[in-house]
């Protein structure tokens, strides 16, 4: 029997991997887009947010964020400028390719999502929402 732990990295693996296959006609990885969707959503929210604060929401590393966020600001697709709440840190937003391109990215995950959840009753169904709930609780242990 498998632990949990080699089933969480098998899904993940494989979830990451048909993410990259699918964006790859838009120039994305799965990293990068979730970079680019956070930010979006943290944009319509009416936030600039640090490279702190959008890996703290996306679940990643801050000298991580830094490095894609480097490559994706090379790319045109974020810019980064003085933060207006702490002259230390950059404010991150999306340039107008970067809105362009999550715009187009952005369906294409949520058919995917759909396709992937579908044995389970796909991404509204009650056991995916079961799932969700499991893991937010396994992410609260961090």
């Amino acid at each position: 029997m498998e632990t949990i732990g080699a089933l969480l990295w098998r899904v993940t693996n494989r979830w990451r991997a048909a993410v990259d296959r699918a964006l790859a006609p838009v120039g994305l990885t799965h990293v990068q887009y979730s970079l680019l969707a956070t930010l979006y959503g943290m944009g319509r929210e009416g936030l600039t947010p640090s490279q702190r604060e959008l890996g703290e929401r996306a679940g990643f590393e801050p000298m991580y964020v830094s490095k894609v966020a480097r490559g994706l600001e090379q790319a045109g697709l974020l810019e980064r400028a003085r933060h207006p709440h702490d002259p230390r840190a950059f404010g991150l937003a999306l340039t107008e390719h970067g809105q362009e391109v999550i715009g187009r990215a952005i369906p294409i995950v949520a058919g995917l999502q759909a396709e992937l959840t579908a044995p389970i009753g796909g991404p509204e169904g009650a056991r995916a929402r079961e799932l969700a709930e499991v893991l937010r609780i396994l992410l609260k242990r961090e």
